[in-house]
């Protein structure tokens, strides 16, 4: 029998780790990139709910188990938080359109992601009453993937 010296018994253990956190560290970019492209998805239609007066464009970006956390009002959560946020921003509010700027994406892909970015929000005349920036955790659901926490704060003081 021959015998392995150390050296190389080492060398072969660098290149299988390193071979495997490359594959691994691939694998995960590419879950984000995919997250990335379902979050912009959902973002671009996201306000055309308020556009069409359509609430069920607005709950379908969230998860069943959902918390939204507006300023200055408690969370809302579970099932009908969505429609409630809906009904308040649309007929309270007069909320008819907006923007999202997403600045970053991060996490592993796979089951959660983390978005920061700024909003801007919009009235009937498309005139922007509020601005401020928010913070979504999407989870990835078998509907895809879907707002599972969302919290934002607005820029304009009272």
């Amino acid at each position: 029998m021959k015998r392995i010296n150390l050296f190389t018994a080492i060398q072969v253990l660098v290149i299988l780790f390193f071979s495997n956190h490359s594959a691994a560290q691939q694998s995960k970019d590419t879950a984000l990139q995919e997250a990335k492209k379902a979050i912009a998805a959902s973002n671009r239609i996201y306000f055309q709910a308020f556009v069409k007066g359509d609430s069920s464009i607005f709950i379908d970006r969230y998860a069943t188990d959902c918390w939204i956390m507006p300023p200055d009002a408690p969370a809302m959560h579970g099932p009908d938080a969505p429609l409630n946020f809906f009904r308040t921003a649309y007929h309270k509010f007069g909320l008819r359109n907006g923007k999202f700027i997403t600045t970053d994406v991060f996490g592993d892909g796979r089951e959660y992601v983390t978005e920061v970015g700024i909003w801007q929000s919009f009235n009937a005349n498309n005139r922007m009453f509020d601005n401020g920036k928010f913070l979504v955790l999407w989870k990835k659901t078998p509907k895809g993937w879907k707002m599972f926490r969302d919290s934002f704060s607005s820029d304009r003081s009272k």
